[in-house]
C-alpha cells in the first residue's frame, strides 16, 4: 500500500521551474499561493528532493496568511547520500520531518526521523510503503524536476496540479520533469485532463494520471 500521491509545480510557459542554474525564481502569484498552501494544508505529508532543499531552503510550512490555523503537515526530504545541511529551515522543529535515505549512508543525528529505502538511490516504492505504515495517507510532491520525473517514471504519482505562470524562461533551465526522459514511444507517461482555468495572472492544469 502507498499513500495518494498529488504532484504540484509552477512553471512558465515554456515548461521551465527554474532559471539557468537552478535559481529560483517566482512564478505563482497571490492567488496562486492560496490554493497551494490550502492543497498542503489538505495533505498528511509534503516532499521535496535534497536539492530543492539546499538550493531553496524551503519551510515546507503551511501559512497563516492564506489558511487559519494552518495544521502544517509532515515534512518529507528525500536525500540518498543525508547530505542535508544542519541548518536546513526543514529542520527546525516547527513541523515532523522525515528524512528518507539509503542503507549505504553515512549515520548523522538530526532533529528528524530517518528511514534507509534502498541502497545507492532511494527506492521510492519502499520509501512510499514506509510513509503508509507510519499513517501518512496522502504526499504532496513539489520537487523538484528529477523527483517529479523518478516519481512519474516509477507510476507512483496519482494526480498533477500545475500552475502556468505568463513568462518564459527559455534555454536549459530546468523543466518540470527533469532526467533521461522517453527515448521511445513506449516510454511516454500519458495524461487525462481533469481542469483547466485561468487563475490570476495565469493558468492552472490539474491532469490525473493514466497507466496501463
Amino acid at each position: 500500500m502507498r499513500p495518494r500521491i498529488i504532484i504540484n509545480a509552477a512553471m512558465s510557459v515554456d515548461g521551465k521551474i527554474a532559471l539557468r542554474g537552478g535559481k529560483r525564481i517566482k512564478i505563482s502569484d497571490e492567488e496562486d499561493f492560496r490554493r497551494v498552501h490550502e492543497l498542503r494544508n489538505s495533505v498528511d505529508a509534503i516532499l521535496v528532493g535534497i536539492n530543492t532543499v539546499i538550493l531553496d531552503n524551503p519551510k515546507l510550512l503551511v501559512k497563516e496568511r492564506y489558511v487559519k490555523s494552518p495544521r502544517n503537515p509532515v515534512r518529507v526530504v528525500l536525500d540518498s547520500h543525508l547530505r542535508i545541511p544542519e541548518d536546513a529551515r526543514v529542520l527546525d522543529g516547527n513541523a515532523p520531518t522525515i528524512i528518507i535515505t539509503t542503507e549505504d549512508a553515512r549515520e548523522r543525528k538530526l532533529n528528524a526521523e530517518i528511514i534507509k529505502c534502498g541502497k545507492g538511490r532511494v527506492d521510492l516504492k519502499c520509501a512510499m510503503e514506509k510513509l503508509y505504515s507510519l499513517g501518512i495517507r496522502s504526499v504532496l510532491v513539489e520537487g523538484g524536476g528529477t523527483v517529479i520525473y523518478s516519481f512519474l517514471k516509477e507510476k507512483l504519482v496519482d494526480e498533477i496540479s500545475v500552475f502556468v505562470g505568463s513568462i518564459i524562461i527559455g534555454g536549459d533551465a530546468p523543466t518540470l520533469a527533469e532526467g533521461l526522459g522517453a527515448s521511445s514511444e513506449d516510454e511516454l507517461i500519458h495524461l487525462k485532463l481533469l481542469e483547466a482555468r485561468a487563475l490570476g495572472s495565469g493558468v492552472l492544469l490539474r491532469y490525473g494520471v493514466v497507466y496501463d
